[in-house]
């Protein structure tokens, strides 16, 4: 369960279809709406490049839905958006025994809880306060008995930074702490495995600046310059990102789905999460409007190109 809204960007999508076909004799040029699967952690955009359905693409317009924006209210910023997101997963080993002789064993839980510790660190004292990362352990198994220390245990996590170069650090970092640790200190092993082919890292999603301006000015005109609103970058990960690697220009936003009339209304990836409908409409419509509006911008700057006087040798 997801639980993240990505069947509204379906509907939305279709709804700028409809919108499109009824206006398709009023600009030049091809649209292509992108139904995709598994966004965010599934990967699904880097299958979509794969299979050439963004080839010959000048630029790309995103969409997601959000529970903390208000209806009516599209959100975004030029630059960093969401974070780049990365998966690692550390299976450390020891030596097992009984509970009550932990001298005759080398206890792999504690020598976790020791690396896990010491990975915070890597934000607190390592990073740049003024450059946001995470490293987050949200996976610990290991054991199935009370009085039994087990051979080996296994902890996995997410790491998180809006640029490649932040990124690559803790990947280094992680691996170097886990691995040089539990050796030196723990008398420990370990094995890290940072999950590449099942859960490739994402990118950051970095706005297109000029796209940012295009985007409030088409905003503002469909729902008022007031509700367009600057977004804060989100330390979640998106796939999209990985369009802005063979699209020259790409560009996220939100559109608002809060509505506090109607009381408490369950977050994101929550079992109770639904979707607001009535957000629908104005996904749809500004798809539709951003890529029309663009086309037509185009089309007025080509034709004007024509048109610009020459000097006559």
């Amino acid at each position: 369960m997801h639980g993240c809204g990505h069947d509204a960007h379906v509907a939305m999508l279709l709804g700028s279809a409809k919108i499109l076909q009824e206006h398709r004799d009023e600009f030049q040029g091809t649209v292509v709406l992108l139904f995709q699967p598994a966004e965010e952690g599934g990967g699904g955009a880097k299958k979509m490049i794969e299979a050439g359905a963004v080839e010959n693409i000048e630029v790309m317009f995103g969409i997601h839905i959000l529970d903390t924006v208000p209806i009516g209210v599209l959100a975004s910023r030029p630059g960093p958006v969401m974070a780049g997101c990365g998966f690692f997963e550390a299976v450390i080993t020891g030596k097992g025994g009984h509970a009550a002789l932990p001298h005759h064993t080398i206890d792999p839980i504690l020598a976790a809880s020791s690396v896990i510790a010491s990975l915070q660190q890597l934000v607190s004292r390592e990073a740049d306060p003024l450059d946001s990362q995470v490293v987050t352990v949200g996976k610990f198994q290991g054991g199935g008995a009370f009085n039994v220390i087990p051979d080996s245990v296994t902890i996995g996590g997410t790491f998180r930074a809006f640029s490649k170069e932040s990124f690559g650090r803790l990947k280094q970092r992680i691996e170097e702490v886990i691995v040089a640790q539990l050796a030196s200190v723990q008398r420990c092993s370990a094995v890290v495995d940072f999950l590449g082919n099942d859960m490739p890292f994402t990118p950051p999603v970095i706005n297109n600046p000029e796209l940012h301006d295009f985007f409030v000015k088409v905003g503002g005109e469909m729902v008022g310059p007031g509700d367009v609103r600057d977004k804060q970058p989100m330390m979640g990960a998106e796939d999209f990102s990985m369009y802005a690697e063979v699209v020259p220009r790409t560009y996220y936003y939100f559109v608002g789905m809060l509505n506090e009339t109607r009381g408490p209304q369950a977050p994101h990836h929550n079992p109770y999460f639904t979707v607001n409908e009535d957000a629908l409409p104005y996904g749809a419509a500004m798809q539709a409007a951003l890529a029309a509006r663009y086309l037509l911008e185009r089309q007025q700057h080509v034709a004007a190109a024509k048109v610009e006087p020459r000097d006559e040798l």
